[in-house]
């Protein structure tokens, strides 16, 4: 019998020289946040294209927008989606194994980026809808990436550069969000230059033409482009060894599908292999269970709290970040540019934060994760959140003034890098270390559920609270907002009470996942204690 103490196999993993096939798993599961990025992030570069033409009403001096509820819709179903995608997926990827459900939610992504672009009808409630539809189903495929990425990462790295290979994983999405700009801006570019057309001032109605129409869908199709590729490559992955191990119980499986993919040498008799764990009753708890709250409460509540106010000011910046730029003058006004061109302008500025924040921040954290650690990171990154807010909201009249615009961005684009190094990055780490394998890909999903929960505050909350408090100057169908300063100010609270939160999130630099988790130890068995299985040796190549 083979106690709960570290098994052979699992430490072997935590050991592990870094290898060609964590790099390779890198890519394959990156590749699922590339499209999770560029599929979420890419319609708020359309919605104002798609205002100009369903929602144009002849006559008015500004271009046609979206309704309020419309707009919402728009932007947040997918997020709906992606929260119960993380709830479901995650609790599946404990019950049937994070390989067999992970090729289902690239299907998904697929399909519905597909569907998105197609919306059928020509009215726009039938548009609306369908658009609204296929994209709610796209949240539930990204949702399910969350908790399978994280978690397949986790189990196959090793303890020294685990957090760097998880947080790899997500910093794909500073590409998947760059390349939603930069398909946005050829393609804007290409239809601008084929079908030219006069800017809204001049003329209301010919500054939309009608390819126009298809410019949006092009881009919301694009996303299924990276995940069709990245599917056989998904389907190849054995599931991990900690989960055939310590939840399916079957260490001769573990051993093998360990390797087939890791350079590693163990040493084991198949009856040893074929001993059963025997787990001590106190540690074998359910999610909803005293001994969870004992053990797993006070992180629980810190992975969810921190990751619920961490999404509302992230999501919220994203999806008005081209109201804040048209306030400053860094996109035209919406008369000043035919339908097409304004595509143009606002990709062009999600590709500039995208490289000069977003990208580097997410990198800055691989560099660093796994030797500041993650609660310094998360720390340092709520707090610099926090001062940037502050600085943008509380002088925002002299932002807006001429000649002032450029460090307006410069200040904006410091929260992004900050919120990527820090808490957006590791809000996804530390979930997929600290809980048992059994309930891991459920808590990472729960986790990951509470960040979608504040993104839905901010996408839905913001569009309204983002409006000018002066009724003429707000969009079409809104009631007057707070205006982006409060907007801002309220953000930065937001931020510091994430930095208060983020005490309750454990350390797990350097640490093994069965030490974190308690599944290695009996009651008297120190936390740092590790056999091989019925002592054999293991070598590794």
């Amino acid at each position: 019998m083979v106690e709960n103490q570290q098994l052979g196999v699992l430490n072997a993993l935590d050991v592990a020289k870094t290898q060609l096939y964590h790099f390779t798993a890198i890519v394959i599961a990156g590749m699922g946040f590339f499209t999770d990025a560029y599929d979420l992030f890419c319609i708020s570069m359309v919605t104002k294209l798609l205002g100009r033409i369903y929602y144009h009403k002849a006559g008015t001096e500004k271009p046609g927008t979206l309704p309020p509820e419309v707009a919402g819709a728009v932007n947040g179903v997918a997020l709906c989606g992606t929260l119960i995608g993380q709830l479901f997926f995650g609790w599946l990827g404990d019950k049937l194994g994070r390989r067999r459900v992970y090729g289902i939610t690239l299907i998904i992504m697929i399909f519905c980026s597909l569907g998105s672009g197609i919306s059928f009808g020509n009215s726009p409630k039938g548009v609306m809808t369908t658009l609204c539809f296929f994209r709610f189903w796209l949240g539930i495929g990204i949702g399910g990436d969350y908790p399978l990425s994280a978690t397949i990462m986790s189990e196959y790295a090793n303890k020294k550069t685990r957090g760097a290979f998880i947080a790899a994983v997500f910093a794909m999405q500073g590409f998947g969000i760059l390349a939603g700009g930069i398909v946005a801006l050829i393609l804007s570019s290409i239809f601008d230059h084929h079908f030219p057309s006069p800017i809204y001032s001049v003329d209301p109605n010919g500054s939309t033409v009608p390819q126009a129409d298809y410019l949006w869908r092009i881009i919301l199709m694009a996303g299924a482009l990276p995940a069709a590729i990245t599917y056989y490559w998904r389907m190849k992955i054995p599931e991990t060894a900690r989960y055939t191990a310590l939840v399916a119980k079957n260490i001769k499986q573990a051993i093998e599908d360990m390797l087939k993919v890791l350079q590693v040498d163990l040493e084991a008799d198949r009856q040893i292999a074929a001993q059963q764990i025997v787990r001590d009753p106190k540690t074998d708890y359910g999610l909803f269970s005293k001994g969870f709250l004992r053990r797993h409460g006070l992180p629980f509540l810190g992975t969810t709290s921190t990751w619920f106010l961490l999404d509302i000011a992230f999501y919220s910046q994203n999806l008005f970040q081209k109201e804040i730029f048209s306030e400053i003058g860094w996109i035209p006004k919406a008369t000043t540019m035919n339908a097409i061109n304004e595509v143009y302008k606002i990709a062009r500025a999600q590709i500039l934060i995208a490289l000069w924040s977003t990208i580097p921040g997410y990198w800055f954290t691989v560099a660093f994760i796994d030797i500041m650690g993650r609660f310094t990171i998360q720390l340092m990154g709520f707090f610099f959140m926090t001062v940037f807010m502050f600085a943008l909201a509380l002088p925002y009249e002299y932002w807006t003034k001429p000649g002032n615009d450029i460090g307006f961005v410069i200040i904006y684009s410091l929260t992004f890098f900050f919120a990527n190094f820090g808490p957006n990055v590791t809000t996804f780490v530390v979930p997929a270390e600290i809980f048992p394998a059994r309930l891991r890909t459920t808590c990472h999903g729960i986790s990951a559920a509470a960040g979608k929960g504040g993104a839905i505050v901010g996408a839905f909350g913001f569009l309204y609270a983002a409006q000018s408090k002066d009724k003429t100057k707000t969009d079409a169908g809104y009631p007057p907002g707070i205006g982006v300063k409060n907007s801002l100010i309220v953000l930065g609270f937001i931020n510091f009470f994430g930095m208060i939160m983020t005490f309750l999130v454990p350390e797990s630099k350097g640490k093994s996942l069965e030490e974190l988790s308690g599944e290695n130890v009996t009651d008297e068995t120190s936390a740092s204690s590790m056999v091989a299985i019925s002592g054999k040796t293991l070598r590794h190549k």
